[in-house]
């Protein structure tokens, strides 16, 4: 659930696409250069998976997983300049970026019952919002978390650029190493959504010839316009 109070959220603004494309990072900066709310909705699913190693939950078994959701109390800061990830009293803002829970978070969430419920969640946290805006951004944001937002993107950059941009964020690892896992959870989570193209009515920002100060100006401005318009 969301840090903060219920009210009427002014903007909503969902942005989509696969690993690697910066939308996290551009996400952020943006929500903070706006003076919004941000929700990272993929910490979730690694929150989750992160509870699920840590209880010795088969993550291979769906059934096992959605029960662990019962017991799965979480809570994240949506001020983009306190951010934090917790389960229960354990901050795991760090641990859900541990590689071994990116091993597996894939497989938990392309559970159906697990998307369905963190949807949920997601959409408590964009109605508890107190700020003038908030921007969530994940996989299926735009289409299926909040379909009707003020501003829906899709932030994409070419193979290349995502692993580039993704080896830089994992220096222990080797650049081999990162582009097949990047490669894999692209294959595992296209099962389950569609985050490679623009749904109608979403707007695309390619970011491979975009430096970070330049795609995050990118999203300003669309949510700007928008709300001038």
């Amino acid at each position: 659930m969301a840090d903060s109070g219920s009210s009427t959220v002014t903007t909503v603004v969902a942005i989509d696409g696969p690993a690697g494309s910066g939308k996290s990072s551009v996400s952020r900066a943006a929500a903070r250069a706006l003076g919004f709310d941000y929700q990272d909705s993929g910490a979730a699913y690694r929150a989750l998976a992160w509870n699920a190693l840590e209880h010795g939950v088969d993550v291979n078994d769906a059934d096992a997983v959605v029960g662990s959701l019962a017991s799965f109390d979480y809570s994240i800061g949506i001020d983009p300049d306190g951010y934090f990830v917790r389960v229960g009293e354990t901050d795991v803002t760090d641990a859900i970026r541990d590689p071994r829970v990116t091993g597996v978070v894939s497989q938990i969430a392309r559970v159906p019952a697990v998307r369905a419920h963190l949807v949920e969640v997601f959409r408590g946290v964009i109605a508890a919002s107190t700020g003038p805006g908030i921007i969530t951004e994940g996989r299926d944001i735009t289409t299926v978390v909040s379909p009707d937002a003020d501003v829906r993107i899709l932030l994409t950059a070419s193979d290349e650029a995502r692993m580039a941009r993704r080896s830089l964020e994992i220096p222990t690892q080797s650049a081999g190493v990162v582009g097949r896992q990047l490669s894999s959870r692209d294959a595992e989570d296209s099962k389950v959504v569609d985050f490679m193209n623009a749904a109608d009515g979403v707007d695309t920002i390619d970011s491979t010839n975009l430096d970070f100060d330049q795609t995050v100006s990118a999203v300003v401005e669309l949510v700007t316009r928008s709300r001038v318009g």
